[in-house]
């Protein structure tokens, strides 16, 4: 088993610079077992989006396709409920890639409730409660 960092998802979908996005794409196509944890999902996010100004659409669409490769495991979260979490965040800035990762966590552990201040936590089949 082995865990991907952020730089190597990043340039693997980004193509940039080459020469290191090369190397990092013999890994990733041809190593099996390899970990991705929510962290790392919801950094790639928010460098594609700021650094590269990727269009949110492309980001989600670029995390789903990678995620979907047979190699790539999601460290502590069902990998459906991460690809049900990401497609929550392509419509809209409503939902955060990090509370949609939050949620993937959440419903993969079969909790039920989510305590949070944020109006626009994603509730698709969790209670989100906020203080009282």
């Amino acid at each position: 088993m082995a865990f991907l960092d952020t730089s190597f998802v990043v340039r693997y979908l980004t193509g940039t610079p080459e020469a290191e996005a090369s190397q990092v794409a013999a890994i990733i196509d041809g190593v099996s077992g390899l970990q991705i944890d929510g962290v790392a999902l919801a950094e790639t996010a928010y460098v594609l989006s700021t650094l590269y100004q990727m269009p949110r659409e492309d980001v989600v669409d670029n995390l789903i396709e990678f995620l979907q490769k047979s190699n790539i495991q999601t460290h502590g979260m069902v990998k459906s409920r991460v690809l049900q979490g990401l497609l929550m965040c392509r419509p809209s800035a409503r939902v955060s890639f990090a509370d949609a990762l939050i949620w993937a966590s959440a419903r993969s552990a079969g909790a039920d409730i989510v305590y949070s201040l944020d109006q626009h936590f994603p509730s698709d089949g969790l209670e989100v409660r906020q203080a009282p």
